[in-house]
């Protein structure tokens, strides 16, 4: 029987980005990876209403003054560096049935802090995007890191991206008309694109005002998402850095809106509400076709 059989998950929503959350932590799985890898991450996904776009699993912390370490698995089995979305439904498990209004958790990409803002609203600081082509990482350097070209189909007109790391590698595309681009056609191709040796979450977005932006997004290892946290950090840190909109904005994506503050720290902070769904205890058939 694989170790775990009969662990509790914990199945959320950010705007529709589709979280499962599986506590680790005091436990002698919490310290290690659990023996999760891909194929497990797969398994897990393809059980009966548990697909996800996130696993988020909680391991004990390693560093002193946060709650847990969180590492973060795409659908597709690979490991993502951040997930807003992901981070403030974490943030409600953590500190439900408390009056807590703050805590920390620590993820690959560094230490987050999280705030309450409403029974069902969270906030989280997402950190300093990142825009050197090296910490993207690109393959190798561009003269413009706002002004890229890309031409994903033949013959079809490039398209501009600017790039930004916010945990993950983010390239968005500034179009002046949303409705007209077949983001689930080139999402994938821009996403494997030979540029990004890591691949990238690939965000579609138009500018409607100075504080407010409508976008979708493609999500590295996910495919197409109702909504993406840190794309909607990128979304706005390129904008503000081309001068196309306010460092505060809303970004509007098709699950909903989240706010987004690129503070005067260089910090972004991305808030937005969360939703539970259920929960319950992973089946041994899901493990059938992975080692125990």
């Amino acid at each position: 029987m694989h170790s775990l059989t009969g662990r509790m998950a914990t199945k959320m929503n950010g705007l529709g980005n589709e979280i499962l959350i599986l506590d680790l932590r005091n436990q002698a799985l919490g310290s290690s990876r659990a023996g999760i890898d891909a194929a497990l991450v797969r398994a897990i996904a393809a059980g009966d209403g548990l697909s996800f776009d996130q696993l988020m699993v909680l391991g004990d912390p390693r560093t002193a003054g946060t709650e847990a370490f969180v590492r973060i698995y795409n659908a597709d089995g690979s490991e993502a560096g951040a997930c807003g979305n992901g981070t403030r439904c974490v943030a409600w498990y953590l500190m439900r049935n408390t009056s807590r209004e703050t805590l920390r958790l620590e993820t690959a990409a560094g230490e987050l802090q999280c705030w309450r803002r409403g029974e069902w609203r969270f906030a989280v600081d997402m950190g300093a995007p990142r825009f050197a082509w090296q910490d993207i990482p690109l393959r190798e350097p561009m003269p413009d890191m706002n002004a890229i070209a890309f031409q994903p189909i033949a013959g079809a007109p490039p398209l501009l991206a600017a790039v930004a790391n916010m945990g993950n590698p983010h390239a968005v595309f500034f179009v002046d008309n949303l409705a007209a681009i077949d983001l689930g056609k080139i999402g994938p191709i821009l996403e494997h694109h030979p540029l990004f040796p890591e691949r990238a979450n690939i965000s579609m977005a138009q500018i409607m005002k100075p504080d407010h932006i409508v976008a979708r997004v493609w999500e590295r290892g996910a495919g197409l998402t109702l909504a993406c946290g840190s794309a909607a950090c990128a979304i706005l840190a390129t904008a503000a850095r081309k001068g196309l909109s306010d460092r505060q904005a809303t970004v509007s994506l098709p699950g909903g809106d989240l706010s987004i503050d690129w503070q005067d720290d260089d910090h972004l902070i991305m808030e937005g509400p969360v939703e539970f769904e259920f929960e319950t205890a992973l089946d041994a058939a899901l493990f059938s076709v992975v080692p125990a």
